[in-house]
């Protein structure tokens, strides 16, 4: 499905690593994000973060997305996730991920150094808590 960004004349978005802010804005508390400004640029269309782990971790609770696309790119380090039917994956520094719509899952751990690259569509994709999958 195409998403409908805003209409009018073509942007550019840039925004260098020194201009960069991180807080803790996004869905998880053990996490600080920051906002690329694709959200704004797209108007709402999609929405592109960097996510990187703080000194506390927690697991994220059994849960889904809806949404058209949740892609995660990890720049550093490492998380663990598990998955509905029992599929476990350490998703490391390099790989590429894509989580489809309603897949059940959970973050169970990852490195102190993480840091992921999360691009989602729409930008305000939404957070379904479920109950632990049966065995």
């Amino acid at each position: 499905m195409a998403v409908d960004i805003k209409s009018g004349p073509v942007e550019l978005l840039l925004q260098q690593l020194g201009d960069a802010e991180f807080g803790r804005t996004g869905r998880r508390s053990f996490f600080e994000y920051r906002d690329t400004g694709l959200e704004k640029l797209t108007n709402g269309g999609y929405r592109a973060q960097v996510m990187r782990a703080t000194d506390v971790m927690e697991t994220t609770g059994w849960h889904y997305h809806e949404c058209d696309l949740q892609f995660v790119y990890v720049l550093n380090g490492w998380v663990d996730l598990e998955f509905e039917g029992g599929r476990r994956e350490r998703v490391a520094a390099g790989a590429a991920l894509a989580i489809p719509s309603g897949m059940v899952h959970n973050e169970i751990g990852c490195s102190p150094d993480l840091e992921v690259l999360e691009v989602v569509v729409p930008a305000d994709m939404k957070t379904v808590p479920v109950d632990a999958p049966t065995a």
